[in-house]
């Protein structure tokens, strides 16, 4: 199998796709998803991946469940503090979907690290987590160049003790990112972003030599 978009296509239209169509993933299809996701570097070339590929729906609805409590508190507070901003309240609205149908997505991929993380300083977990991210990334980049929707979630973690219970993880397995994947009920396009020369400092933080400018 082999997708040709170019790299420079997949990553100036890659967004969160949230509602997704029932309609099934091939097996073939989400297993080269995730074999271009195990392309990606390590930390010491540890390679210590795990993908989780849930498609029986009583383990979506157990996930599911962990994400609609998360949601519970995190939407209410966001649909309040955006209530008058447009833009943030159409992203409210694709997460509540996304919500109340995740028993429905076809294909719902979790990202792990296998190694027990225990509770450490901010940059010693980056460090950890650094390891899985990158991988990730590639899987929502190869899932858009197939033409798949996709986005990185979080809310269904907020309990590692619960997401490995409703996984049936060991505890030396660290669930890292939820991706649900399938095929997308919208389109893909062109994405809104600030331009480059607003977010690149030279040499020290304000100095900002190319402000106002987009790339090439």
């Amino acid at each position: 199998m082999n997708l040709s978009m170019p790299l420079e296509e997949a990553m100036r239209t890659q967004r969160a796709i949230r509602r997704l169509k029932p309609d099934p993933v091939d097996d073939d299809l989400v297993l080269h998803l995730v074999e271009l996701a195990l392309k990606a570097p390590t930390g010491s070339n540890a390679q210590s991946w795990e993908f989780i590929v849930i498609r029986d729906r009583a383990v979506k609805e157990r996930l599911g469940t962990l994400n609609r409590r998360a949601w519970r508190l995190y939407g209410g507070l966001g649909t309040y503090l955006y209530r008058r901003d447009p833009q943030m309240l159409r992203i409210m609205k694709a997460v509540q979907w996304q919500v109340d149908h995740f028993a429905e997505v076809p294909v719902v991929i979790v990202a792990c690290l296998r190694g027990f993380i225990p509770p450490l300083p901010r940059i010693a977990a980056a460090s950890l987590y650094g390891s899985i991210f990158p991988s990730v990334q590639n899987l929502l980049l190869a899932a858009r160049a197939a033409g798949l929707g996709a986005a990185l979630i979080t809310l269904p973690l907020w309990s590692t003790w619960l997401a490995r219970r409703a996984l049936g993880l060991p505890f030396n397995v660290t669930p890292c990112a939820v991706i649900p994947l399938g095929w997308p009920q919208g389109r893909y396009g062109p994405t809104t972003r600030r331009p480059v020369g607003d977010v690149v400092h030279v040499d020290r933080w304000g100095n900002q030599p190319f402000r106002g400018q987009h790339s090439a």
